[in-house]
């Protein structure tokens, strides 16, 4: 980015901002900003409705949370802006980005999420949140409660859309947008489009406009991709061993939750500890989970798809594939939970022999380059090519 570029970037993102804003962006230690908060910040400072594609890790919260804080008018107690997410970490991590870049405001927000006391929830919202982050499915028990009063709302963002505008969710997503007056601004971000996409924007927004960032491939990213040939029954023992190389941090990947305390226990056999986050696992031991991994107390974390959308854990270093993913999307989300802002990540498949080509069908079709490793004593190495053998020495007569 030249300097004329950073400069443009910058005054839509700092100098034309509110002063609170200017300051917890220059806390943060940014720059210069991402390629979907230029595109997306202006849109939604005019009042566009906007469904943004782009990849992990390229500020997508902030591209709609920056508009969004400017918004609020402190003086009113009404619920102003509603952030839906398909997971309660997902959820609980936005929640915090907002109190981190509110300090020292009137800004007011508040979580509301599944699985826990919806009796205390109701309570908090004596405190009149201008800010409400939910889970649908809590958000809209609430609202049939007639404990949320809708009518304030000016902007709805549904993060990970793809996954809430899905068969089991997008009922919730519709009632709750029906809730609000037709004047409500909708935004859509996530890292992959839908099939469904453009019929619900039609359905739920007014004339949105699609901003879709694709610079930053997986395919040119810093991240490596590769995959270890295993026997189904000795994945347990591949995973260990990967999760006993130094300095590794994984995020683990099921695609089937009814598996994962099955594995789970497996690895604990084997002296390994692990974490889990799934919806079949209650929701203060995946907190617990989730904060033990991310302090380095354990080295792998067990997830579905759904429950790991959207998380950024400072310092991943693998993404596991324990699992092919069912679709290229999937691998995407997968993969960028790594090599986050031009960090060196790493994704490793470990596949079966009949795997093999599903994993190279849906990297093919990404355009990453994928390698065949090993694990040997605790190092990654290329699979041996007996083609490359050295020749070895000429004894001396």
């Amino acid at each position: 980015m030249n300097n004329e570029t950073k400069e443009k970037s910058e005054s839509v993102l700092i100098s034309n901002r509110a002063s609170f804003i200017q300051k917890a962006w220059k806390g943060a230690g940014f720059n210069q900003a991402t390629s979907i908060q230029e595109q997306t910040i202006p849109l939604i400072v005019e009042g566009k409705d906007v469904i943004a594609k782009a990849p992990t890790g390229t500020g997508k919260t902030l591209a709609y949370l920056i508009p969004m804080l400017e918004k609020i008018e402190t003086s009113s107690k009404n619920v102003q802006g509603v952030i839906l997410a398909p997971s309660h970490e997902l959820a609980m991590q936005i929640y915090q980005t907002i109190e981190e870049w509110t300090k020292n405001t009137d800004i007011r927000s508040l979580a509301i999420i599944g699985g826990t006391n919806v009796k205390r929830q109701v309570q908090n919202l004596k405190s009149h949140p201008h800010i409400i982050v939910a889970t649908t499915g809590r958000l809209l028990e609430i609202i049939k409660m007639k404990k949320i009063k809708m009518h304030e709302v000016k902007t709805i963002v549904v993060d990970e859309f793809d996954v809430l505008i899905a068969n089991e969710h997008i009922h919730n997503l519709q009632n709750i947008v029906k809730t609000t007056l037709k004047d409500r601004q909708i935004l859509f971000f996530s890292a992959t489009l839908s099939e469904q996409t453009e019929t619900i924007g039609k359905e739920l927004m007014k004339e949105p406009i699609i901003v879709e960032v694709e610079e930053e491939k997986l395919a040119h990213s810093n991240t490596e991709h590769f995959f270890v040939v295993s026997d189904e029954r000795d994945k347990i023992e591949n995973l260990r061993k990967i999760a006993r190389i130094k300095g590794v941090k994984a995020l683990t990947f099921i695609n089937d939750p009814n598996k994962i305390r099955e594995i789970e226990a497996k690895l604990m056999h084997k002296g390994l500890k692990v974490g889990v986050l799934s919806s079949e696992v209650d929701k203060n031991e995946r907190k617990e989970a989730l904060k033990r991994f991310r302090t380095g107390q354990f080295s792998v974390l067990i997830a579905t798809d759904v429950a790991a959308r959207g998380l950024d854990i400072e310092g991943l270093t693998h993404v596991i594939n324990w699992d092919v993913p069912r679709y290229s999307k999937e691998y995407i989300h997968r993969a960028g939970r790594t090599g986050r802002m031009g960090a060196k990540g790493t994704v490793v498949s470990i596949v079966t022999i009949r795997e093999i080509s599903n994993i190279k069908k849906i990297t093919s079709k990404l355009g990453i380059e994928l390698k065949e490793k090993i694990i040997y004593k605790s190092v990654f190495e290329d699979k041996f090519n007996p083609n490359k053998r050295p020749s070895p020495p000429k004894r001396k007569r």
